[in-house]
């Protein structure tokens, strides 16, 4: 048997609001943008930082929260793996994604502000892990 692993951990702020729909079957998926920075040092000592930008899928009720909890410029962590999508353009054109579906969302900071709370004050977010994917939805139910 071949050994196989596909698990990522990352660390970043939300570039956009959670973009939250529901499939046909009512099963609920967001969209995050999530930018990871990275510092380092060159080897003539200068200091640089880079960013990657990525698509992060996060199912069901995890999803629901994100959309509830989560703003532009939310710290989060993400557990989970990469998935690749291939699909055809409408003139004919083969494209495909990297992007990462979750399977774990931990809030790392403030959310949104509470409706009426004073700028500053601290947002009504959840402060527990949010749980895995349900593994409820199929290919059917991809949105996209």
């Amino acid at each position: 048997m071949i050994a196989s692993l596909n698990k990522v951990l990352l660390i970043g702020n939300l570039t956009r609001p959670p973009e939250l729909r529901y499939t046909p079957s009512g099963t609920a998926v967001a969209d995050l943008r999530l930018a990871v920075n990275r510092a380092y040092t060159t080897q003539s000592g200068e200091r640089r930082e880079d960013t990657c930008f990525l698509t992060v899928v996060v199912w069901g009720k995890q999803a629901e929260s994100c959309g509830e909890y989560l703003d532009k410029g939310s710290p989060i962590l993400i557990e989970g793996r990469l998935q690749t999508r291939d699909w055809e353009t409408k003139d004919g054109q083969k494209r495909n994604v990297v992007e990462v579906v979750a399977e774990r969302v931990q809030f790392m900071g403030r959310g949104k502000q509470a409706a009426g709370a004073p700028a500053g004050a601290p947002a009504a977010a959840p402060a527990e892990t949010l749980g895995g994917d349900d593994g409820t939805h199929g290919d059917d139910d991809v949105p996209f």
